[in-house]
């Protein structure tokens, strides 16, 4: 058995904008360095044994918190990266939907087969990030790790693991700094079973902002 907490990174400038981000190495606010100290100080388990996160910045700045909380190092991972938005980084939802109407209805109704330009698909998003976690369940067999990413990365890891069609991506919310725990059975290979789903109780314990 492995559990795994999963937490989507901090408020970022572009969260507050609006604007896409995929890939792009964007700063957390004053607001998300605060809801990271508020998810360090009220972590829901009391010990973790490893603490892994995507590369990029906000997500890493995130997760340094919580190790300094757990005296661990941060285990930066490039397949933990958000999906790759390709000509859709930057863009808020009015400036996708003025420049690419067809696939930007496609985005929401049917992400599954959705093919953004330049960038990735939510199919192979999940292929990485589900490769990935199983590499990382046969790495820690008998243990409780951490694991920062990026929302729509983490839709797909959910979406996996509670057997949704990736059409439904969307259905699944998960704020800044959001907890959701998996517990994975056999080294990844037996049924999952989730625990929690996009708790922000952190935030309330700490009177943050979401």
């Amino acid at each position: 058995m492995t559990k795994i907490i999963y937490i989507r990174h901090g408020q970022t400038e572009w969260n507050v904008a609006g604007k896409y981000q995929g890939q792009t190495d964007v700063a957390l606010t004053p607001l998300g360095v605060e809801q990271a100290a508020a998810l360090a100080k009220f972590f829901p388990v009391p010990h973790i044994d490893a603490i892994y996160s995507s590369d990029l910045s906000r997500a890493m700045r995130t997760a340094e918190a919580v190790a300094k909380r757990f005296g661990l190092t941060v285990q930066p991972r490039r397949e933990l990266r958000e999906l790759h938005f390709g000509e859709w980084e930057g863009c808020s939802l009015a400036a996708m939907n003025e420049g690419w109407p067809e696939l930007y209805r496609d985005f929401f109704r049917h992400p599954d087969r959705l093919a953004i330009p330049g960038g990735e698909t939510f199919p192979h998003l999940q292929q990485r990030a589900t490769a990935c976690i199983a590499e990382l369940c046969r790495a820690h067999e008998g243990q409780t790790i951490a694991v920062v990413a990026h929302g729509a990365i983490l839709r797909t890891l959910l979406c996996a693991a509670l057997h949704i069609d990736l059409r439904y991506v969307w259905t699944i919310r998960q704020f800044n700094t959001a907890v959701s725990i998996v517990r994975y059975e056999s080294g990844g290979e037996g049924w999952p079973t989730v625990e929690l789903l996009n708790s922000t109780a952190h935030l309330d314990r700490a009177g943050v902002k979401k």
